[in-house]
């Protein structure tokens, strides 16, 4: 069969989508990957055939802005202005909640209608329509031309669904999150259907029928989340879902990588791994962690520190403690697995390589796309603990640092966590059940 891999032009988003295309390609299907022109040259690093649409995305304009902040916060390191920047971090924490317009922990007991109908007009008109709406004519041509038996996009990829209902495709969604935005839609839904008719407004219903409408066809409701969605997330620490879930077990893909000599080494005292984000630090110019109250904060600790930080902030670095690696890049995969903790904001990559490898996590995320809900998932599991990332001190850190690393209940979490992902599906192992399932899907749409 024909198969459409299809992601907004983020690069970390189509990695997620790497392990599967290869097993659909190794297993005798036709695979291409369609995204704005922006990330073909990152496709075909993959090996994979790219399939450039439409124009490139303006998102990360939205992040100019803060390039002032970001500046003021370097330069209160390089003063080691403790004071100065703990104030201008939590200055940029603030900004980047409000602009998500907190997705984070959707549910009918903490939402009304007029937030979630708030968080849809923003999310259409802000993000959905500035990553979709230049790509999505082009995708339906290449839908048309290529007839793809089977549409695999991530979520905010809306062109896909969109494509994949005018040919007759079947499509699935493939996350690479905590599901927020099914948890949010379902919400919404629920609390629409208690308004009067004159107050049931859909802004994304609205938006994804004006583009389908074009395209001669109608909006249905699987347009939002998939036909299905092939989950890499372990049932324990994924939201409640009304949606049709086909687990499969997470496959680290970190990019062209190098094994380094030294990862191999057997660490001598608990190896602690730290990365603060290289992608989001990429879109808003820094890291919103405060790097330097870290470092400061693992000091004399009986540990290997391993810090993996972007030019940026590794120029703004004071001091580095006598137990610290400072490193540009690892991957994930080579190092993780020889880890004690590892400390992130949260991100796909991390998370994932560490509930693969049973490795316990400190997480010190901001409500942000769906770093608080991992935050607060893997705590309730006990894989895992976490700080907001404004209440980061040298001495909360170390704190709660020493008591993941000592408390023999995190391990026993995590390894829990490690062998629920380990019973899921490979990629390779998934590509009968969706050859399966895309017989039975297909047509819907058409």
């Amino acid at each position: 069969m024909r198969v459409l891999f299809a992601t907004i032009s983020e690069k970390t988003h189509m990695y997620s989508m790497v392990p599967l295309a290869w097993a659909l390609t190794t297993a005798g299907h036709e695979v291409r990957v369609a995204s704005s022109p922006a990330l073909t040259d990152a496709i075909t690093r993959t090996g994979l055939t790219a399939a450039p649409v439409g124009t490139d995305h303006r998102m990360h304009d939205g992040f100019a802005a803060h390039q002032d902040l970001v500046a003021r916060i370097y330069d209160a390191r390089k003063r080691d202005d403790r004071t100065e920047a703990r104030a201008l971090y939590r200055t940029l924490h603030t900004l980047l909640e409000n602009e998500a317009t907190d997705w984070s922990e959707p549910s009918r007991e903490r939402e009304t209608w007029d937030s979630v109908l708030t968080k849809y007009r923003v999310g259409v008109e802000h993000m959905y329509r500035v990553y979709n709406d230049g790509m999505v004519d082009e995708l339906v041509e290449l839908a048309r031309a290529w007839q793809p038996d089977l549409v695999v996009w991530t979520p905010l990829t809306y062109a896909a669904p969109v494509a994949a209902r005018v040919v007759g495709a079947a499509h699935a969604r493939l996350l690479w999150s905590v599901d927020i935005y099914a948890a949010m839609r379902g919400v919404f839904l629920a609390l629409k259907e208690q308004q009067p008719p004159e107050r049931r407004e859909d802004p994304l219903a609205d938006w994804l029928t004006g583009h389908l409408a074009r395209h001669g066809s109608d909006f249905a409701e699987e347009v939002t989340t998939g036909q299905w969605t092939v989950d890499q997330t372990p049932g324990s620490v994924q939201l409640p879902l009304d949606v049709h879930r086909v687990p499969m077990r997470y496959a680290p893909y970190n990019g062209p990588s190098v094994d380094p000599a030294w990862v191999r080494e057997p660490p001598a005292r608990p190896r602690v791994f730290f990365t603060p984000g290289h992608s989001s630090a990429a879109v808003i110019g820094a890291s919103y962690m405060p790097v330097q109250e870290i470092l400061d904060a693992v000091d004399g600790l009986d540990i290997e520190f391993v810090a993996a930080l972007p030019a940026r902030e590794t120029d703004a670095v004071l001091r580095v403690p006598d137990n610290t690696r400072v490193v540009d890049f690892v991957p994930l995969h080579t190092l993780v697995p020889s880890c004690s903790a590892l400390l992130h904001h949260g991100g796909f990559g991390g998370w994932s390589a560490a509930l693969l490898h049973g490795v316990p996590q400190f997480l010190l995320p901001v409500r942000f796309s769906d770093l608080w809900t991992k935050a607060t998932l893997l705590d309730a599991q006990g894989g895992g603990a976490y700080l907001h990332a404004s209440e980061v001190t040298a001495e909360t850190l170390r704190a709660g640092l020493t008591r993941l690393l000592e408390d023999p209940s995190y391990r026993s979490g995590a390894a829990r966590l490690r062998r629920e992902m380990l019973a899921a599906p490979t990629p390779n192992d998934l590509v009968r059940t969706l050859e399966e399932l895309t017989a039975a899907s297909r047509g819907a749409g058409s």
